[in-house]
Parts: C-alpha cells; sequence; structure tokens
C-alpha cells in the first residue's frame, strides 16, 4: 500500500525500492510484481513493466489487470503472436465467474483451505462446471489427494473431450500416481491432436521418460531444441533424461546449455549439483552469487541456487558458508509446508498403540499371500538406493521406483477414518479378511506395470516404515529391508537435499532429528510385535563388509547368492534418485563422516535425535 501510494504521489524510486523489499520477503508475490508493473508503466519504462506484468501472471494467474496491461503493451509494440496469447488467456479468465478467479487468487497465495471451501460451494450450485472441477483436482494434488483429482478430471473429461487444460492436468494426475502407460497414452493422443504443438510434444516427451523410453524422450527433446534452441526448461528435461541413462557428461553439458540461455534458471543449478560428483569451476560459482543477488528471482529459483550455493561451498571446504546456503534454501522451503513435528509423533504413536502383538495374532492368515515384494523402507539418504541397486542386480529381483501405492492407501483408510468419525490406524481394527486381502492382491496388479519379468520385485518407497502393520495385514509374505544410517550423517545428508515432495520433515534440523527419533521408536516396535518380519542393514555395515550384507540380504529372501550382486554398479539400469551417479561406482567410504565438517553447527539436530539415539550410536 505504501509503494501503491509513492506511485499515485509521482515518487517512482520510493515505490520500486519498497517493491524490492517486498519481493526479498515474498519473491512470488504476484501483486507486488504487478505493482512494479504499474510503476514501471507510469514511470514511462515499457520494456521493464511488461517484464514485470509477465512475472505477475506468472506467479498469479487471476491478476487480470497485469494481463491487460501485458496486452497493451505487446499491441503498441506490434507483437501480434503474443499478443494473442495473452488475449486468448485474458478472455479465458474475463468468462470465468468470480468466485472461480477468487479461488484462482487464494491458491497463488497458498491460501488452499479457502479456496477449497468456495469451490466446493460453487460446484455445489454448478455440478459439472469444468472450470471448478479443474481447480478442484488441483487443490487435492497439492494436498496428495491424488485419487480424488484423478476421478474430477476423467469426469471433467467427459463433459469436455476436446478441453485441452483438462487433459495435461488429467496426465499430470496420472503420473502423480504413477500411471505412467495411461499418462502417455493421454499425452500420445494430446500431441497426434496438434503435432505442432511444442508445449504438447514436450509433455509426451515427459511422460516417454516416466515409462523408461528415454531414446523416444530424447529425441522429441531434440526435436524440440531445433525448433527453440535456447529453451533452458527443455534443456534441462533433457539433461534429466541423460543423467537417468548414465550419460553423465551430455546431461552436464544440457545442464550448462539451459544456464547460457537463461542464468537465472535455478534448476539447472540444482542440477548440476544433484549428479553429486560435479564440482563447480570458479566462474560458475560466481555467477550464481550474482543471481543470489538478484531480487527478481523466483522463491522457486532462489531455493534451487541456496541448495547449489551450499554444494558448491562444500566441494571447496568452506563449510560456514555451505551450511549458510542449505540453511536459507530449507528455511525457504519450510516457509511453504505445513509439518508439524507433533503431528507426525502423534500418528506414529497411534500405530504403536493399534498395531499389538495380540492384534497381529487375531488376524494371522490374513491377507493375500504372493510373496512378491520387498520393501526397503527408513530414512531418505540412509542407502536405499544402494541397497536396491545391489539387489536388482540379481536375476530373480526387478528394481522399479519409490511407489506411492501403500502411501496412497493409507490416505484413502485415513479419509475413510474422518468420514466415519475415527482415525487412521485405529480404523485397521474394522477391515475384513476378505478387504485384506484385495488391497494386497490389488497393490501387485497395480506394480506390475513396474515390473520386467523376475518373480520378485523392490518397492523402495521409504516412508512406508509407517505402515509395516497394514504391509503385513494385506501382504503377510513382503520381506521388509529397513535401510539404516548414523543418524548424525543421515539426519544432515537428508538436510542438505531437495527433496521434489513428500520429505516436508527434512526441511528443520529440529524436524529431521525427532523424525529419525520416532522411527527408530516405530520400527522398534516392530521388531517386539512381528519378530523377524524386517531386516535391519546398516549402511556402515555394507561399506565395510559388502559381500557379507549382500549374503545376508539374500538368505533373508530366500535367494541364492549371486556374484552380479558385489558387482552391482556395473549393473545397467535406470536410477532415478539423486544417489543414481554414486551408485553407478564401486562401495567408497567418503561419505560416511562429511556430516562432522558440520558438527558445531548441528547442536540442534543432537538434541533432537535425543538421549536414547545418543547412548546408542555413542554420539556423546
Amino acid at each position: 500500500m505504501s509503494a501503491v501510494c509513492y506511485r499515485y504521489s509521482g515518487r517512482f524510486d520510493a515505490a520500486l525500492e519498497l517493491l524490492q523489499q517486498l519481493k526479498a520477503l515474498a519473491p512470488d508475490h504476484g501483486r507486488a510484481h504487478q505493482e512494479e508493473g504499474h510503476t514501471q508503466r507510469d514511470a514511462g519504462r515499457p520494456d521493464a513493466a511488461l517484464l514485470a506484468y509477465t512475472r505477475a501472471t506468472h506467479f498469479n494467474p487471476a491478476l487480470v489487470a497485469a494481463w491487460r496491461e501485458q496486452l497493451k503493451i505487446l499491441l503498441s509494440k506490434g507483437m501480434g503472436p503474443q499478443a494473442a496469447q495473452v488475449q486468448q488467456e485474458l478472455a479465458r479468465l474475463q468468462e470465468l465467474p468470480a468466485p472461480l478467479l477468487g479461488v484462482i487468487d487464494l491458491i497463488a497465495q497458498g491460501r488452499l483451505l479457502k479456496a477449497e471451501d468456495i469451490v466446493r460451494q460453487f460446484l455445489q450450485k454448478v455440478p459439472h462446471h469444468v472450470a471448478a472441477m479443474r481447480l478442484l483436482a488441483d487443490i487435492g494434488m497439492r494436498f496428495g489427494v491424488l485419487d480424488d483429482a484423478e476421478f474430477l478430471l476423467e469426469a471433467a473429461l467427459r463433459f469436455e473431450p476436446d478441453n485441452m487444460p483438462a487433459r495435461i492436468d488429467y496426465i499430470q494426475a496420472l503420473r502423480k500416481r504413477q500411471k505412467f502407460h495411461e499418462a502417455l497414452a493421454q499425452a500420445k493422443t494430446l500431441r497426434d491432436s496438434d503435432p505442432g504443438n511444442l508445449k504438447l510434444r514436450s509433455i509426451y516427451a515427459v511422460e516417454c521418460m516416466q515409462t523408461g523410453n528415454y531414446e523416444e524422450a530424447l529425441q522429441t527433446f531434440d526435436g524440440i531444441l531445433e525448433e527453440v534452441p535456447r529453451d533452458p526448461v527443455t534443456l534441462t528435461s533433457r539433461g534429466h533424461a541423460l543423467k537417468t541413462r548414465g550419460r553423465y557428461d551430455a546431461a552436464v553439458e544440457s545442464y550448462r546449455a539451459a544456464i547460457a540461455s537463461q542464468p537465472q534458471y535455478g534448476e539447472a543449478y540444482y542440477s548440476l549439483a544433484n549428479l553429486k560428483v560435479y564440482s563447480f569451476g570458479d566462474d560458475e560459482l560466481q555467477q550464481m552469487r550474482q543471481q543470489g543477488e538478484n531480487p527478481n528471482l523466483s522463491h522457486l529459483d532462489r531455493i534451487y541456487l541456496n541448495f547449489a550455493l551450499g554444494k558448491a561451498h562444500e566441494d571447496r571446504r568452506d563449510y560456514d558458508a555451505a551450511f549458510d546456503h542449505y540453511a536459507r534454501g530449507n528455511a525457504l522451503k519450510k516457509g511453504q509446508s505445513r509439518y508439524s513435528a507433533d503431528d507426525m509423533s502423534a500418528d506414529l504413536e497411534g500405530q504403536r498403540r493399534v498395531c499389538t502383538a495380540a492384534f497381529f495374532e487375531e488376524r494371522a492368515g490374513v491377507g493375500y499371500d504372493a510373496p512378491d515384494p520387498i520393501f526397503i523402507v527408513g530414512l531418505p539418504r540412509a542407502g536405499s538406493t544402494l541397497l536396491e541397486q545391489i539387489l536388482s542386480s540379481h536375476s530373480q529381483i526387478d528394481g522399479t521406483l519409490e511407489l506411492p501405492n501403500v502411501l496412497s492407501l493409507s490416505q484413502n483408510l485415513r479419509r475413510r477414518a474422518r468420514q466415519q468419525g475415527t482415525t487412521y490406524p485405529d480404523n485397521l481394527v474394522d477391515l475384513t479378511p476378505d478387504e485384506l486381502a484385495t488391497f494386497g492382491r490389488t497393490y501387485i496388479d497395480e506394480t506390475r506395470v513396474h515390473r520386467q519379468k523376475a518373480p520378485l520385485f523392490i518397492d523402495k518407497m521409504p516412508n512406508n516404515f509407517r505402515h509395516l502393520g497394514l504391509i503385513k495385514l494385506m501382504l503377510p509374505n513382503a520381506k521388509i529391508i529397513d535401510a539404516r544410517r548414523h543418524p548424525m550423517a543421515c539426519c544432515f545428508s537428508a538436510w542438505k537435499q531437495l527433496f521434489a515432495e513428500g520429505q516436508e520433515f527434512s526441511y528443520d534440523l529440529t524436524d529431521i532429528g525427532r523424525y529419525y527419533a520416532d522411527y527408530v521408536r516405530l520400527m522398534d516396535h516392530w521388531d517386539e510385535v512381528l519378530p523377524g518380519f524386517v531386516l535391519r542393514v546398516l549402511h556402515e555395515d555394507v561399506v565395510d563388509d559388502l559381500e557379507g550384507q549382500v549374503r545376508r540380504m539374500l538368505d533373508f529372501c530366500g535367494l541364492p547368492f549371486e556374484k552380479a550382486c558385489l558387482e552391482f554398479h556395473q549393473t545397467e539400469r535406470d536410477v532415478r534418485t539423486p544417489s543414481s551417479e554414486q551408485v553407478r561406482q564401486p562401495i567408497y567410504r567418503g561419505g560416511l563422516e562429511v556430516w562432522r565438517n558440520f558438527a558445531p553447527r548441528l547442536l540442534p539436530l543432537k538434541d533432537a535425535l535425543g538421549k536414547d539415539i545418543a547412548d546408542r550410536f555413542q554420539l556423546g
């Protein structure tokens, strides 16, 4: 409001100075960028105004005034094609009922509960309004209620089969549910409907990656780059495909090209850092520092950049600077999170309260008896990708992904519990033998798409440790391997790793320390009530005695020893996790003690782990 007042009084520099302060506090505040556009417009700087309006509508698509002003400037410059695109978007917004425009605004501000209330009320009055269904599905995906989002978008497409934005949303929902082949089929249909549309071709390439067809994805990306050679998003996506295929040098080249095209594109810097074995040069470090001072850097780009700077300084052994950047990146992420350590502790306590030894004795013999799955659980950065790479090198085991199926089922049970006035896991008591057998059979059927031809397969979703009771009930013959690592090493490694989603406890040292302690407490409980169900494998033991631990895991899985498991780094398979480059190398000890370089600043983590963990691991 102060900036608006300065603008009205003609004090444009004072207004812009205030807006810079506002953007430093909230880089994605759409109205701040819109007001910057108004100020630059009134100051007679149309080019700067256009950039500000473009950023404003990117962060908050509901800002009609910013779209309108963009259109005026584009028309005045004779930029017809760009003006036509803005005109189309403006017309779409102006056709929306006012409540839905308000919902878009609320979503942009992160006020999802309020947005959900309004759109649900609207749909009660206008049940088949496709734009409203898309908005509710968007909110559902942001909350992780993926099956509801998929159902809504599927229904929307029945009402309007030619609605391209709805179909794009549907593809996203299918991808998030890891229904990759269905998503690819939808993407192919969309691409074929308009072969010249670069956006649709890019969507198709991304879905090719998800189904493992990286060569088709790379060919498609290359075709796009022939038409838009410097597109940073395509160059970065191409880098991801190359990385997953193990083509390290080509991936680096693609990421660097993205940065050369758009120096503030934070994801490309972070993608280089996330290769783990890449080291930034002096020029790159200086460029990142300069971008860190860019007041127009988006919130997400700033997060990416801070994590990349953390890695760059850590490689130079400037540990204080590295810690500061990791801390800034995590603080920015935590500011967007709704995670509560108290709620998580209570949730895991519920598992211990309900899933007792007597509870399982009463339900002996229930579930679906397939022995196929091997669940690798624990915390992220505990060595689970290494264990998967080792085991999937065996001829009888397929490696897959971090599959969401168990977490999705737990969310469904949680929602069912709310409708019945109870809680999950309390409602596990009410599940019938037929329901549990159906759950297990459905899990096997739905995950078959990720498998090859081996009789066993790995599901390495780490957070499944929270639901071992449910897994035991529906898949009693499943194997569980608990990948565990020294608490300080594991927690610090997770804290300095930027996860795409699903690990919100990792943005704060105290939160992650509590989470580790809660995890150990729950795993102790599973050992007590389900003796022999879980095999614990310590990362440090794998490093010290690879063959001994390999034989131990294969014995647990009922499989004969195969030498290929010791030569896991030679196994050719696509690896999508942050450890992809590391597991393509032989075992090394280099990462075990990295946390000690930061030990003086990790006291909040040590305190949060608590006395029991400190005594167990002799933290001192």
